[in-house]
C-alpha cells in the first residue's frame, strides 16, 4: 500500500487571524513572521491598504501542525499586536459563531437562514429567534431553534430590549440578525451591540418609505430593485454597507412580481453578509467596510 502523503497524515487545526492598524511598512512581513516563528502555515492571506483613512487590514487563514491552543497564540501575537497598534482577533476556524434571528410578520428571510444554517451553508449556531409577534414560532420550533416571544409596545421598548440583551450575554451570542424585523432599536442598543447587529433593507428603493414600497415603486416605474445588508447603527438605515443585490425588472412586472422579487434578493445579500461576518471577513473601516469576501 502506499504511504499516506504527509499532508493526509497530519491532522491541523485552522485559525483566522484578522487585524487593521495605521498603515506603514512591516505589517505583513511583522505577521507572516510570527506565524513561521510558531511553526504555523498560512492557507490563504488578503490584505488591504486604504489612502484615504490611512488604514491597513488583513485577514488570514492559517494552521498549525504542532498542538496549540487559541488562548497562547493570542497571548503570543499580542506583542506584535501592540507594536503596530492593531485591532486584531484570533479565532478557530472551525468555530461556529452563535447568532440570534430577529424577526416581525415577513419570514422569507428568517427561513431562508434557519435552512441555510441546517444544511451548512452558513457557519453559524442559532441559539435563538426572538419576534415580537408569534406568527413564525411553530416555522421555528420545527428546527429545534429556542423562539421568544417578546411583544413590544412603546411602554415596554425598554424592557424588550432588555430582553434581548440577557438573552445574547445567556447564551454567549456574537451576532444579532435583523431578519425583517419592523421595530426600531433605541440609540442605546445600537451602541451596545455595535459592530454585532446586521440589518436587511431595501435600499434600492430609498425614495419610496413607508408602507408598500414595491407597490410606491411599481407606481413610478423603476426598472432596478434591491436590498442592502448593513450594520444597525443609531442612524436608521445609515449603518455602514456590507453587501448589496439587484435584480432588473420590467415594464411588466405586476407590484406582486415585485415583492417576490424583492424578497429573493433580500435574502440572498442578507444571507452572504450573516456568512461573511461568521467567517470574520469584514472589517470595520469608519462608515465603511472591508470585506475580504
Amino acid at each position: 500500500m502506499n504511504e499516506p502523503s504527509r499532508a493526509a497524515a497530519v491532522s491541523t487545526d485552522q485559525y483566522i487571524l484578522t487585524l487593521s492598524c495605521p498603515d506603514k511598512q512591516g505589517i505583513v512581513h511583522a505577521v507572516s513572521s510570527y506565524l513561521f516563528m510558531t511553526g504555523c502555515n498560512i492557507e490563504d492571506s488578503q490584505q488591504f491598504g486604504d489612502h484615504d483613512t490611512g488604514l491597513f487590514f488583513m485577514r488570514v487563514h492559517f494552521s498549525a501542525e504542532a498542538p496549540v491552543t487559541v488562548d497562547k497564540l493570542r497571548a503570543s501575537f499580542a506583542a506584535i499586536g501592540d507594536a503596530f497598534h492593531m485591532d486584531w482577533q484570533i479565532h478557530r476556524a472551525d468555530e461556529k459563531m452563535r447568532i440570534v434571528l430577529m424577526v416581525s410578520k415577513f419570514g422569507h428571510c428568517l427561513n431562508d437562514l434557519l435552512f441555510r444554517a441546517r444544511t451548512g451553508a452558513l457557519p453559524v449556531e442559532i441559539a435563538a429567534v426572538v419576534s415580537n409577534h408569534t406568527d413564525f414560532a411553530e416555522l421555528v420550533g420545527s428546527y429545534g431553534v429556542p423562539f421568544h416571544h417578546v411583544p413590544v409596545t412603546r411602554d415596554t421598548k425598554a424592557e424588550a430590549e432588555a430582553r434581548v440583551l440577557d438573552l445574547v450575554r445567556e447564551e454567549n451570542v456574537e451576532l444579532v440578525v435583523l431578519a425583517r424585523y419592523m421595530q426600531v432599536l433605541s440609540d442605546d442598543l445600537c451602541k451596545q451591540l455595535s459592530g454585532r447587529i446586521i440589518n436587511i433593507h431595501h435600499s434600492f428603493l430609498p425614495s419610496f418609505k413607508g408602507a408598500k414600497p414595491y407597490h410606491q415603486a411599481h407606481a413610478r416605474g423603476v426598472k432596478l430593485i434591491g436590498a442592502t445588508a448593513h450594520y444597525v447603527t443609531a442612524d436608521l438605515d445609515e449603518g455602514p454597507i456590507i453587501e448589496q443585490e439587484v435584480e432588473r425588472v420590467g415594464h411588466d412586472v405586476t407590484p406582486e412580481q415585485l415583492v417576490a422579487i424583492g424578497r429573493d434578493v433580500e435574502c440572498q445579500a442578507l444571507a452572504r453578509a450573516v456568512k461573511w461576518h461568521a467567517e470574520r471577513r469584514i472589517l470595520p473601516n469608519g462608515r465603511r467596510t472591508v470585506v475580504f469576501a
